[in-house]
């Protein structure tokens, strides 16, 4: 329980309050060399904390409904992305230039399933935009991998360069993420306490989250996990994209659940999005910190519009330090901070056995988010909450202890899949990890089409 006593701690949980969680753990679960699957199971289990006490306060319940969490349901919630189907069709994760690249002295990680980040990692590459695969390996095999780092970033694009754990410990970012504590909390001013709306505690399903508007301003994969999240508790959920930023269809659907999706233009629409946040109240941000400032959307500007709002923030590498500006995904950090080298073959780069920084961040954001709606209802304040990838890593590699021998053997995930029909077809997908008495064990609604919901509350 060390590792859930952490996390549970980390946004600002009760320690009382563990005595009403269990595990079934099972062994072979998220098999790595780190200590994944104590990481995974910590951070879904302060969720379901989370949620069963922002239940217990609506509800009036004299105690805290009883949390589970079973390995198996959260190793297949943290494949989720792996295990959909759309109409039988495996989903398509990863893109040709997304990959580990040899460079003249080592490695280099990619990311370019994005279109504009493929146009960019080419445009650093002097290569033209149909150029194949085989002709970016050949620029970057000429390069150094930091030569090639820069120049990718440069260029706006996304590369790092392999590190080993000792090296990404020497560098000033890994310092200034060791600084920061897992989440970072703050009130932001001295608004009035939260009114939250009684639920009948004989209700089925218990939904903590029922009546509250989150504004989705999320992309891949942490920011719309924990979204996914709070939908499943009973948020109204609006995700809101820039027309000319389309969604990665199967990623879509994977996280969909539960949501709606509308495009808007922030600078065009900008009377839409502030009739939106009049009425909001939790906003999640994940795009690289400052990118939405411009737009009049830094947490402070935010809650000074809407006072006793959540802001949620998750990046990459931090709002801070010198890559505090960055883009970044999930394997990328782990490239960056020496996990790719744990956990690969010796000479060669690996992964973990799931993308565990963007969904164990994921189901923290959405715990933070909870813990936050808690407190406000007995202290009021408008809140921030902060996550990054980076400081989820540095947990991952530095502050979990080895996994104890325990645990029925892991049956694989098809007792954790289900189907349900869809505006986008037949979905197979997983069910949710995140579980206490009385609350919800399916979405309310299938994703539908990206971008095809109206830009407005229900």
């Amino acid at each position: 329980m060390t590792e859930i006593m952490y996390a549970w701690s980390a946004v600002g949980g009760d320690p009382a309050r563990l005595a009403r969680l269990t595990t079934v753990a099972r062994e072979g679960v998220l098999p790595a060399r780190l200590p994944v699957r104590q990481l995974a199971r910590a951070c879904v289990g302060a969720c379901g904390l989370a949620a069963a006490e922002l239940a217990a306060r609506r509800a009036g319940l004299g105690e805290v409904p009883g949390v589970r969490v079973d390995d198996g349901a959260v190793a297949a919630a943290f494949h989720s992305e792996r295990h959909l189907r759309v109409d039988g069709r495996a989903p398509v994760l990863f893109s040709p230039l997304s990959r580990f690249w040899r460079t003249a002295d080592g490695w280099v990680r990619t990311h370019a399933n994005y279109p504009h980040h493929r146009a960019r990692l080419l445009t650093a590459l002097d290569l033209p935009r149909d150029a194949p695969a085989e002709k970016a390996a050949a620029r970057l095999a000429a390069l150094s991998a930091l030569e090639a780092e820069e120049a990718v970033c440069g260029a706006g694009g996304l590369a790092v360069a392999l590190r080993t754990p000792a090296q990404w410990q020497a560098h000033e970012q890994a310092a200034e993420v060791a600084l920061r504590p897992l989440v970072e909390r703050e009130q932001l001013d001295a608004a009035p306490a939260r009114v939250l709306a009684p639920l009948d505690p004989a209700g089925a399903p218990l939904l903590p989250a029922a009546g509250l508007r989150v504004l989705d301003l999320t992309r891949v994969l942490a920011g719309p996990v924990a979204t996914r999240t709070l939908a499943l508790l009973g948020a109204d959920v609006l995700r809101v994209d820039a027309p000319w930023l389309p969604e990665l269809p199967d990623q879509h659907a994977d996280t969909g659940f539960g949501k709606r999706s509308a495009v808007l233009d922030l600078a065009a629409g900008r009377d839409t999005f502030e009739d939106l946040l009049s009425a909001a109240d939790v906003v999640v941000s994940g795009y690289r910190p400052g990118a939405l400032d411009r737009f009049g959307l830094s947490p402070r500007e935010l809650v000074a519009r809407r006072p006793g709002l959540v802001v949620a923030q998750v990046s990459a590498w931090g709002a801070y330090g010198p890559w505090g500006g960055r883009r970044g995904f999930d394997s990328l950090v782990q490239a960056a901070t020496g996990i790719a080298v744990t956990e690969g073959p010796a000479g060669e780069p690996g992964a973990l056995p799931a993308q565990a920084l963007d969904h164990g961040t994921g189901y923290l954001l959405a715990a933070a988010v909870l813990r936050a709606l808690t407190e406000q209802s007995y202290e009021g304040g408008s809140r921030l909450v902060r996550l990054a990838l980076a400081r989820t890593a540095h947990w991952l590699t530095s502050g979990i202890g080895p996994a104890p021998a325990e645990g029925t053997p892991y049956p694989g995930p098809e007792a954790w899949l289900t189907g349900t029909d869809s505006p986008l077809g037949r979905l197979r997908h997983a069910r949710p990890a995140v579980s206490f008495t009385g609350g919800p064990t399916d979405w309310a609604r299938p994703p539908g089409p990206w971008g095809s919901d109206p830009a407005r509350w229900r």
